[in-house]
């Protein structure tokens, strides 16, 4: 934890843990089904997204009031984050009604499982860790909580309800076939021979003895001697140790030349030798792949998710406008009620392709 750790951990949709304070009243922005959002915990959401879009860097929250470039981010930031706000508060409270809590134990185990994956296990460490990022024991439970009310709710409300059909599947894969088009690759083998660098530039005699080795190499590999042999006995490349094996190489992956070259090979051809910055370099072609089309029932899974992805995001969509046309919602701030309904009004509609 070094700095980022629950945030890039724990936080959920840019929200903070805000400790509120008895000797503090604390300005009532909206009332969602009776619970409040202050204008406190939407700064503190607001701070933190704009965090995340400055890659980590620290927001003075004084600073908004006269940065106009903060301030035109956090416009932008704003009613995403009003819509986050009321969306997480509906689903918290769907959860409650569910009856869905964090026992001790999973708690206990989410814990140590952030601690191990972080380098934390050190229990010192740890209490700094969290006094760094201003947060209590307390205060990390109710943010994995809050998590894992959210989670499951969507997993009990949208997720276990959705199901792909066999056709379903197929008629995305013919939709989408280039999701599921292996791309065209190359493998090869080199030897590499370099020509030590001097200060005065190249020495003639040094580079005409690198080419007439390497040419000799290619001489043998062309009589039949294993290539990955004389790779591992004479290349000066790190390739070396895997018998000059470099590769698979999309096409895109290879320069132009390379390319060029390689088209008009076939497998077990070895190119003449090449001459580069570092030395000469001769390749081999060990396997060619054409670009192919993966079968369907080889891509089944994979459709399933994608299909099942796409649709949660219209499901939960749908969802969310279920509970908050059913939910009791009382602004107590007009102008960001104005700036939540357009965000409402502008999301998108409609079912996946």
């Amino acid at each position: 934890m070094k700095k980022k750790l629950f945030a890039a951990a724990i936080v959920l949709s840019a929200s903070v843990v805000v400790p509120m304070r008895a000797e503090i009243i604390e300005q009532v922005l909206v009332k969602v089904n009776g619970e409040i959002i202050t204008k406190t915990e939407l700064e503190a959401r607001q701070v933190s997204a704009l965090r995340q879009r400055m890659q980590g860097q620290q927001v003075d929250p004084e600073t908004l009031k006269n940065d106009e470039t903060l301030k035109k981010a956090l416009a932008e930031l704003t009613p995403q984050l009003l819509v986050n706000s009321i969306d997480e508060l509906l689903l918290l409270q769907r959860g409650k009604e569910l009856g869905l809590k964090l026992g001790d134990d999973q708690f206990k185990a989410v814990v140590a499982n952030i601690r191990k994956e972080q380098g934390l296990t050190d229990e010192a460490k740890f209490q700094a860790a969290l006094a760094q990022e201003g947060m209590t024991m307390d205060d990390l439970r109710k943010q994995l909580e809050r998590q894992m009310l959210i989670e499951q709710v969507q997993r009990q409300e949208v997720g276990s309800k959705l199901s792909i059909t066999e056709e379903e599947a197929r008629q995305y894969y013919a939709r989408h076939p280039e999701e599921f088009t292996e791309s065209a690759s190359v493998t090869l083998r080199e030897i590499f021979v370099d020509v030590p660098a001097e200060s005065g530039g190249v020495n003639v005699g040094k580079d005409d003895e690198a080419k007439s080795r390497i040419e000799a190499i290619r001489a043998r590999a062309l009589k039949g001697e294993d290539f990955a042999k004389l790779a591992a006995e004479a290349s000066t490349s790190p390739s070396k140790a895997n018998g000059g094996l470099i590769g698979p190489f999309s096409h895109a992956d290879m320069s132009p030349q390379l390319l060029a070259l390689v088209e008009k090979m076939k497998p077990g051809d070895i190119t003449a030798p090449i001459r580069t910055p570092k030395g000469y370099q001769v390749f081999k072609l060990e396997a060619m792949k054409e670009k192919a089309l993966q079968p369907f029932d080889s891509v089944r899974d994979l459709i399933g998710e994608k299909v099942a992805g796409a649709r949660t995001q219209v499901e939960m969509r749908k969802f969310l406008a279920r509970l908050r046309s059913q939910a009791l919602i009382e602004w107590k701030n007009a102008e960001l009620q104005k700036v939540y309904e357009k965000q409402i009004s502008a999301e998108p509609a409609g079912s996946p392709q």
